[in-house]
């Protein structure tokens, strides 16, 4: 998990409770956040992207990422890894496309117009889209990989 100023910390330790799976939350400092035991706390350096590395570069496949960045999520998905975001949404290779291309859009409006944006505030809705998600990409997860379809006849073969 992507520990800084992630607003659903709690949920993903209920979550993976449930299910018995292993956390880890990175961050750039402790920011005095406790954590339940048996969670795993990695302290990166300070830096930009620094933690976003970290998870990049640790994440396996069948590993979920919860994240609001982006970049991040696209290169867990990169890696074979699944990722959310808090407000429920479930990246995957039919939107992260989009959602890079979008926010590079976002990023040059602002550049131009030199307007800022304001985050909407976390409500009670995105919470239990959040739980939503992240069960459905537990038990995605648990179930492996897909198969690769089967391999079609050439029925122009000699």
């Amino acid at each position: 998990m992507d520990g800084d100023a992630c607003p659903v910390r709690d949920e993903v330790f209920r979550v993976a409770a449930r299910y018995g799976l292993p956390v880890t939350v990175v961050s750039n400092g402790s920011r005095g956040v406790r954590l339940p035991e048996g969670v795993r706390r990695v302290i990166v350096a300070e830096g930009p992207d620094a933690a976003d590395d970290w998870i990049a570069e640790s994440v396996r496949p069948g590993d979920i990422c919860v994240t609001a960045d982006i970049p991040l999520a696209s290169r867990c998905l990169a890696a074979e890894g699944h990722a959310v975001a808090p407000s429920g949404k479930i990246w995957d290779s039919t939107n992260i496309g989009a959602a890079l291309a979008g926010r590079e859009i976002s990023r040059h409006m602002r550049e131009v117009t030199g307007g800022q944006t304001r985050n909407s505030s976390f409500t009670a809705d995105n919470r239990s889209r959040f739980l939503q998600a992240l069960d459905t990409t537990v038990q995605l997860a648990m179930r492996g990989p897909k198969p690769p379809p089967p391999a079609m006849p050439d029925f122009f073969s000699d």
